[in-house]
């Protein structure tokens, strides 16, 4: 099958109207094989390269939650465009240590397009008034604090990067470099650069370009969300097993389907 033309796809991108009115999808299930056979075995930055800095997929935003291993993808979007959009779910849940190193990760790397997304104030007080969902609805919590900011947020982009790895769990040991958004109904595309960095590669990373730790990660957390879902993980064990541990949760519902009907009316986060 003949490879997919790189520049006849930019142009199918541009030419689509940008009005949210449209109800068009922006990709296919078929774009987003043909992107996957375009850039199979092409280097990472490479990848970035082509997506990012050619417009090859239309407006982009990645999501960071500058948690143990977030700044190598990072580090790699800097260097093709630091004033991409990074786009950091300000849950008001997180180790005091994240956002010490959020703000220092955006300064030595030179990120000029941090958006800190917080969830609508009148939602936590109708929803979560005592602000302790998260310890007896877990996907409550995370849909007002995460899922719905998110996806309001997302509207005017294209496409989203993500710092997903197949090897941290179970339930991402399959996915591809691109994916279509099953959760967008204009089928936004869904960019997993590291999906096949194992954690040697990511290891070596952050050696080669000596890039700043996560500071729990030295006290045995590998993988960090919000603080109270947030335990510590014994050596051998899954990297994400100390995610709401405890539940059958796996993930926080931000790369799981969400209909757009759980927004409510003129529902816009504050960022």
């Amino acid at each position: 099958m003949a490879e997919a033309d790189p520049t006849r796809l930019a142009a199918r991108i541009a030419e689509r109207p940008r009005d949210r009115i449209d109800t068009g999808p922006r990709f296919s299930e078929s774009d987003a094989i043909r992107l996957n056979r375009m850039f199979r075995g092409r280097d990472t930055l490479e990848m970035l390269r082509s997506v990012m800095g050619d417009g090859l997929v239309g407006e982009v935003a990645t999501v960071s939650s500058f948690g143990a291993e977030s700044i190598v993808l990072l580090h790699l979007i800097a260097q093709v465009d630091a004033s991409i959009p990074v786009l950091f779910l300000e849950t008001g849940k997180h180790f005091p240590e994240t956002l010490t190193y959020r703000d220092a990760v955006v300064q030595q790397l030179g990120l000029t397009g941090l958006r800190n997304l917080t969830p609508d104030a009148g939602m936590v007080a109708a929803r979560d008034e005592t602000g302790l969902r998260w310890s007896y609805d877990p996907d409550g919590c995370c849909e007002i604090r995460k899922v719905l900011p998110l996806a309001s947020a997302l509207s005017g982009f294209d496409a989203t990067i993500t710092g997903r790895k197949a090897f941290q769990s179970s339930t991402r040991a399959n996915l591809p470099r691109f994916e279509v958004d099953t959760s967008d109904a204009q089928g936004r595309l869904k960019i997993n650069p590291l999906i096949d960095w194992s954690g040697e590669d990511i290891q070596a990373y952050f050696e080669e370009h000596n890039l700043p730790r996560h500071p729990l990660v030295e006290a045995g957390y590998p993988s960090i969300g919000c603080a109270p879902c947030t335990s510590k993980v014994a050596p051998g064990e899954d990297p994400r097993s100390g995610r709401w541990k405890g539940w059958e949760k796996t993930e926080c519902g931000i790369h799981s389907p969400t209909d757009d009907d759980d927004l409510p009316p003129g529902y816009e986060p504050a960022f």
